[in-house]
C-alpha cells in the first residue's frame, strides 16, 4: 500500500515538514509505503510556484492507493484539492493525530 501525505505547509514555520517527516516515519514503520511531498521539496531543492509543487504533488497522488491528512489539513488549499481528488478516486483517507499515528 503507498500513501500520500498531506497537509498545510504554507504559512507555517519550517514550512510543517517536521510533522510531515514524523508522519511519515510513523507510516513507514507500520508497513506503509510513503509519498512525503516535504522530502520531495527538499531533494528538489529549488523555489518553485506553488501551482508547480502541486501539479507535481498530484501525480505522485495519483500513484497511491490511500492519503494521510495531517492536522489542520482542512485549512490547506492544496490539502483540501489533494483530498477531493483522493475522494473521488476512491482512496482510505488515513488521518493523522499530533503524535503522528494512523488513526
Amino acid at each position: 500500500m503507498r500513501v500520500y501525505v498531506s497537509g498545510p505547509m504554507t504559512g507555517l514555520p519550517n514550512l510543517n515538514f517536521p510533522a510531515f517527516h514524523k508522519a511519515a516515519a510513523s507510516l513507514r514503520a507500520s508497513g506503509y509505503e510513503v509519498v512525503n511531498p516535504a522530502e520531495l521539496d527538499e531533494s528538489d531543492g529549488v523555489d518553485l510556484p506553488w501551482a508547480d509543487y502541486l501539479r507535481r504533488d498530484i501525480r505522485y497522488l495519483l500513484d497511491c492507493t490511500h492519503i494521510a491528512l495531517l492536522p489542520g489539513w482542512e485549512n490547506s488549499r492544496g490539502a483540501r484539492l489533494e483530498k477531493h481528488i483522493a475522494d473521488e478516486l476512491g482512496m482510505r483517507p488515513i488521518f493523522i493525530t499530533q503524535e503522528a499515528t494512523p488513526a
